[in-house]
């Protein structure tokens, strides 16, 4: 066992650099597929014909395959056509797309979850098309987005241990490594599972706290501080009303 963490501790350098490239993966790609899903999540509720079905098509074509097919034609099938991509870039845009297309779902459903009534309040104030997405509708759905879109994030943390098939030097890679120097699988895979763990708890409270704070502004929840707070809060006035 004191050989294992000997080995550990002779390979936690090059395990901190596979925890940048995981993470760098993981950043990149989130931001590329929150971008598509805003994108594709409206485009697919549009009115016209051809921008709704090229969005369907898309995200059909993105969720039906496979995202180890798509990060492979990315990196070997693509430069055969003359364009190299970089590594790091052909995992985000892997990532980005693969997950995008989820995404667009869970966008295109929170915005259709938003009552007719927001809709029709919306235009007597006579707001346009997009005052009415930006300052009423959207940051209803928003608060609704959030706990589906965690849920793909820690899918597309995990997702990025697929980059060691396109030679990237990532998390999973540096733990096989390990396991190679010191023979011992559980070990090894023990610490992975591990560092993974804790980078998909840290992501997951972040999007808790962003949750927390898309409903407190819509006034349907605690904001952070109150959560935090050492005396439980009184939303319902009950004190003020006994005195």
């Amino acid at each position: 066992m004191n050989e294992n963490f000997d080995a550990f501790f002779d390979a936690w350098p090059g395990i901190q650099e596979g925890i940048i490239i995981t993470l760098a993966l993981t950043a990149g790609g989130a931001l590329l597929a929150f971008v598509l899903a805003v994108v594709l999540g409206l485009a697919a509720r549009s009115q016209h014909v051809i921008i709704r079905g090229s969005a369907r098509v898309f995200i059909e074509f993105f969720r039906g395959t496979s995202l180890l097919v798509q990060l492979f034609w990315l990196f070997y099938v693509v430069p055969l056509f003359g364009y190299l991509i970089d590594p790091v870039l052909c995992g985000i845009l892997a990532l980005g797309l693969n997950y995008g297309a989820y995404g667009a779902e869970v966008v295109r459903g929170a915005i259709n979850s938003v009552p007719q009534s927001q809709w029709e309040a919306a235009t007597a104030l006579d707001f346009t098309h997009w005052q009415r997405l930006r300052r009423v509708v959207f940051p209803q759905a928003w608060a609704e987005m959030i706990p589906p879109l965690t849920n793909l994030l820690i899918q597309l943390l995990k997702g990025t241990a697929l980059a060691s098939y396109i030679l990237l030097q990532d998390l999973t890679f540096e733990i096989d490594q390990l396991r190679r120097t010191t023979g011992n699988t559980l070990f090894a895979f023990g610490v992975g599972l591990v560092i993974y763990f804790v980078i998909g708890y840290v992501l997951t409270l972040l999007m808790n706290a962003l949750e927390v704070r898309a409903k407190n502004r819509l006034g349907t929840g605690p904001s952070l501080r109150e959560i935090f707070s050492l005396a439980p809060s009184d939303p319902r006035g009950l004190e003020a009303a006994e005195k």
